[in-house]
């Protein structure tokens, strides 16, 4: 049943191989709980089972955190919701379940001058340290997914534009706007470092190149961002907060501090709902409230 489920993903809802294998490590991990407890066919499952499986994911060895727990229901709710349609089972056990709820948390996020002292711990010389300093610069100029900068191709670069066309989650496309710096640094690793890299391989249309020609990984990028990161003299707990979506999260909330409005802030990160991008103006309360003060003609009274 669940290599119907995801043939009907792959096939019929053109799902992305990384979330195929999300769901299937998660639907692993539901079928040996209900083996765990005895039950081994669908039929058998009870609203219970598999309140119950969310339950010992939060709650077993290595607990799972809120969202990745929130995830992997979702995947058992699709495969109840599929069995139902294909006639395996007559009801949706998994229907009623709620997701456990995430705490509240703000993103971690850098100053402007942490930022600028990150991008500097990117010192490495030769055609990967070019290629680096390229990396790190775009992902904080458009503040894309690691995964969508290491997929993006040499043609996806309007250098005349300053654009770049960035190929986001569920195959969604958005074109954005890349900075000067950023160009400049791109321009560089373009002329002085991707020629050397691609003679190494068999060729690749990808814009970022590993030491041996082939497309950049996003594993390989987020090593650079840590290496940089760890080169860059910033404190220890600035260093330890440093995540793949670190640039990511700064881009927005720098934005937002410089009074970007939110919709275009949402347009820019590829966010589906407003709501998403909403959790970086919590971040930029600190400038409502000096903005408050020195232009409300009582903020001082």
């Amino acid at each position: 049943m669940v290599a119907d489920y995801l043939g009907h993903l792959a096939v019929e809802r053109g799902r992305a191989q990384n979330t195929l294998r999300s769901y299937r490590l998660d639907l692993d991990r539901y079928t040996a709980h209900l083996a765990g407890t005895g039950v081994t066919d669908l039929a058998g499952v009870r609203e219970s089972d598999v309140a119950g499986f969310v339950t010992a994911l939060r709650t077993g060895e290595r607990p799972l955190a809120a969202s990745s727990a929130a995830r992997a229901l979702a995947a058992v709710r699709g495969l109840h919701r599929f069995a139902v349609r294909e006639g395996i089972v007559g009801v949706d056990v998994a229907a009623a379940v709620a997701p456990p709820s995430a705490p509240s948390r703000l993103p971690s996020t850098l100053s402007v001058d942490q930022v600028d002292q990150l991008l500097a711990g990117c010192v490495a010389d030769g055609p990967t340290g070019l290629r680096d300093r390229a990396l790190l610069e775009l992902l904080y100029s458009t503040g894309a997914r690691i995964s969508e900068v290491v997929g993006a191709d040499l043609d996806d670069l309007d250098v005349d534009a300053r654009t770049i066309l960035l190929h986001g989650k569920g195959a969604k496309q958005r074109i954005v706007p890349v900075g000067r710096p950023a160009l400049a640094a791109v321009d560089a690793y373009r002329v002085r470092a991707r020629p050397a890299l691609a003679g190494r391989g068999p060729g690749s249309p990808a814009l970022l190149l590993n030491a041996r020609g082939a497309r950049l990984s996003r594993q390989s990028a987020w090593h650079v961002l840590r290496a940089a990161a760890d080169a860059s003299g910033l404190e220890r707990s600035v260093v330890a907060s440093v995540s793949p979506h670190t640039l990511r999260h700064c881009f927005a909330t720098h934005l937002l501090s410089g009074g970007a409005d939110v919709r275009v802030v949402q347009e820019l990160l590829g966010h589906a709902s407003v709501a998403t991008t909403q959790v970086y103006t919590h971040v930029t309360v600190d400038t409502l409230r000096e903005v408050y003060a020195t232009s409300h003609p009582r903020a001082l009274g």
